[in-house]
């Protein structure tokens, strides 16, 4: 029985990139030797994407379309479209063709081989800009120190995953805050890694500003470590020795009545300011706590096209 590929792509505003990315990801999946689909998950698109995704749809059985009924995000398309995908191998990626479906030939032989997860790593990314890149590093370098699970620096939202692999993903890893690349990574399997070229956006501007990956960032560390929590300990421990010091430089130092304005003013600042700190990770943590109770849906899906079933 013939294999099949599903690349699954996260469409948001992306009217402009659409045509050239569907006639360059088609030309490749062509001389595969899987089957294939092209599973695109509009993301609440406000253009004319999906009027575009529809009409893909209309003449090309092989273009599946799942529209949400608003944006829900990206982290919320990628796992619809590993939801509806019903491949043997799935590959996640964007449509602006940062990601560049020339690695999908090598991604089919690594599926070959028996890999179960692909990391798509970044040699490099001029487009993303000097600030990102640094920020991008530094986020890489505080999450594999807090986290007991080790992630690889540059690995992006391109990445692909086995049939086995996706249904623990739609069993398992059903959280409403997450870090779907970071579960990826971490859920086991015979795992590789694919380095690629971040090419130029063809069309449009990133979707993610600093606000939000600075929010994104704080989620997904809170998603993968405890030790944040345990600051409260430690900095508790850390002002008692400070108290402790100061006490005693009081007392050696002192001459008639202390005056030990100042020295008060900074210790009842610093305290606060500790004390604050970590009053507000702990308020990030029941938030993540909250948005899990409510349970509430990771995404609504308004229509479909060419999709016949939901595959969870």
């Amino acid at each position: 029985m013939e294999k099949k590929l599903s690349v699954v792509v996260s469409v948001y505003n992306e009217e402009q990139a659409l045509p050239m990315f569907y006639e360059t990801t088609k030309l490749i999946l062509e001389i595969l030797p899987w089957d294939y689909e092209l599973l695109f998950v509009n993301d609440g698109s406000r253009d004319d994407s999906l009027s575009i995704l529809r009409e893909y749809a209309a003449r090309d059985e092989k273009v599946k379309v799942v529209s949400f009924s608003r944006n829900f995000g990206h982290e919320a398309a990628m796992i619809a479209g590993i939801d509806y995908a019903d491949g043997d191998g799935i590959v996640c990626m964007d449509a602006d063709l940062q990601h560049p479906p020339e690695c999908l030939p090598e991604i089919v032989r690594k599926f070959e081989e028996g890999c179960g997860v692909i990391s798509m790593v970044r040699t490099k990314n001029k487009s993303a800009g000097l600030i990102k890149n640094i920020t991008s590093a530094g986020f890489y370098w505080v999450i594999n120190t807090l986290s007991e699970v080790k992630f690889e620096p540059n690995a992006s939202d391109f990445f692909a995953v086995s049939r086995e692999a996706a249904e623990v993903l739609r069993k398992n890893y059903r959280e409403k805050v997450r870090f779907l690349r970071g579960y990826v990574q971490s859920i086991g399997f015979q795992k590789t890694t694919i380095t690629y070229e971040a090419h130029d956006r063809v069309a449009g501007e990133s979707k993610y500003s600093i606000r939000k990956l600075l929010a994104f960032s704080m989620n997904t560390i809170m998603c993968f470590s405890n030790l944040p929590l345990k600051l409260g300990i430690y900095a508790g421990a850390f002002a008692g020795l400070l108290g402790v010091a100061v006490m005693i430089y009081t007392l050696f130092t002192r001459q008639g009545a202390p005056s030990g304005y100042a020295t008060i003013v900074i210790l009842n600042c610093f305290m606060f300011a500790i004390l604050f700190l970590i009053v507000g990770i702990i308020g990030e943590y029941i938030a993540i706590l909250f948005s899990e109770l409510k349970d509430r849906p990771i995404y609504i899906v308004e229509e479909t096209q060419n999709v016949e079933k939901k595959s969870v």
